[in-house]
Order: structure tokens, then C-alpha cells, then sequence
């Protein structure tokens, strides 16, 4: 517990005090100031007053940025094997002539 740090971050005008490890300051923070920046867009843009309505839109933005690039990695990683198996199938094909 000696290499722990302690912090208060700040969302939706609460301070959330927290006990981390030293590398996870930074990722922390910047997830805080994301979270906030997206409070702010979205009380402008949709006249949304409610915290816990922001704060449920933004918890659903960032989870479905989350499965988006999941997705697009499944995607691209089956590019990618097809495109591997087609170069195999062309040095099998020049391999054996």
C-alpha cells in the first residue's frame, strides 16, 4: 500500500477521492476530463438537467465506443486472416509447381 497514491477527481460537480496505483493517475484524470467535456456537450446540446441522465448518456457513449472497436478489431483481424490465407494459397500454388 506504500506505492499507492491518493487523488480526488471531480465528475458532475462531486469529488470522487480515490486510492491508486501511481500509473493510473494519468488514464484517470484524462477519463475525468472526457467525462466531463461530454457533460458539457451534452447539457448544451439537449437541455439535459438531470446528472444522472447525462451521466447515464455518457456511461452509454463511451461502452458503446467500447463494442464499436471491438468490433472493428474482429473485423480487421478476419480482413487480415483472409488476406494471409489468400498469400498462402498463391505460395502453395508457386511452391509446387
Amino acid at each position: 500500500m506504500a506505492d499507492q497514491l491518493k487523488i480526488k477527481l471531480s465528475i458532475a460537480n462531486r469529488v470522487y477521492p480515490l486510492t491508486i496505483a501511481p500509473s493510473q493517475e494519468e488514464g484517470l484524470r484524462k477519463a475525468a476530463k472526457k467525462i466531463e467535456a461530454m457533460i458539457t456537450q451534452f447539457e448544451q446540446n439537449y437541455s439535459v438537467r438531470d446528472k444522472q441522465d447525462v451521466l447515464a448518456m455518457c456511461a452509454l457513449q463511451f461502452a458503446s465506443q467500447v463494442e464499436q472497436k471491438t468490433i472493428d478489431k474482429a473485423n480487421v483481424s478476419e480482413d487480415i486472416e483472409d488476406k494471409l490465407n489468400a498469400l498462402d494459397q498463391l505460395l502453395q500454388k508457386h511452391l509446387s509447381a
